[in-house]
């Protein structure tokens, strides 16, 4: 993200924040639409998900809210302006990437350090000093994570819908959640954490305001019959162009209350 004055900068992270806070490789894979008895696998309930998916305690250094005011309420929140883009669309706001039998959302935020300015007085601070604490406070991982499950062999029909469209929707789409509009101008592949059945990573390229960009980072992936999501945005780092991923404590906790 390029650089701006400590005004404009503050702007934009209130509304990067606003629009993105909400809501961004490949692994082998294997055909386990039937369980190990030979029946078709079966849909997790809506209460075996919200046990199934990540809780208070369950990742060191990280808090869970469980609340869902942050995040969109149902799909009608959510639009692409591309129909095969829709899968990614869902999977950035937690929301099942098609049709599933139950879903479950959380918001997962990095426990974050005071600064060394934090207890410095507005008063008593230049304007670069500022900038510098806003960027070191806004430095932490938020992510939205969400599960969903599916009969038969809608888990591996899911998976690939949102395979596909990482590959169909490289050149970008149109987001809308929770009525706000963001342009997506790039979708690239990175590398997955190979965790679980199927994996899936990608970056999301997104057109801020005055030529300014940010990325987000997403992987999705399979479990059996359920699809995990990881969409994560770090605003302080995406500012000073500092790389960042979805935490892979985040993944690795996740998928070890699906095992």
């Amino acid at each position: 993200m390029k650089r701006s004055s400590g005004v404009r900068v503050a702007a934009t992270v209130a509304v990067s924040a606003l629009s993105l806070a909400l809501v961004t490789g490949c692994g082998g894979g294997s055909d386990d639409s039937k369980g190990s008895d030979g029946q078709a696998a079966k849909a997790l309930s809506a209460a075996e998900l919200k046990k199934a998916i990540i809780a208070k305690g369950d990742v060191a250094g990280y808090e869970v809210d469980a609340s869902g005011k942050q995040l969109p309420k149902s799909k009608d929140q959510i639009k692409s302006s591309d129909e095969q883009c829709t899968p990614l669309a869902y999977a950035m706001g937690g929301m099942p990437p098609s049709d599933s039998a139950s879903n479950a959302a959380v918001m997962v935020r990095q426990e974050k350090k005071p600064s060394d300015t934090a207890s410095k007085s507005l008063e008593d601070m230049s304007e670069g000093d500022i900038e510098k604490s806003l960027t070191a406070a806004m430095s932490l991982d938020m992510v939205v994570v969400g599960l969903s499950s599916y009969d038969g062999e809608g888990a591996q029909e899911t998976f690939k819908s949102v395979s596909d469209g990482v590959k169909n929707c490289s050149g970008g789409f149109t987001l809308t959640m929770q009525g706000e509009d963001q342009k997506i101008t790039k979708i690239s592949t990175e590398k997955a954490s190979g965790t679980g059945d199927e994996s899936v990573a990608f970056a999301a390229v997104s057109d801020l305001e005055d030529g300014d960009v940010g990325t987000t980072h997403i992987e999705v992936v399979r479990h059996g019959s359920t699809i995990a999501t990881y969409y994560t945005i770090n605003l302080g780092l995406m500012m000073t162009d500092k790389a960042y991923d979805v935490p892979a404590a985040v993944i690795d906790a996740q998928a070890a209350k699906l095992k």
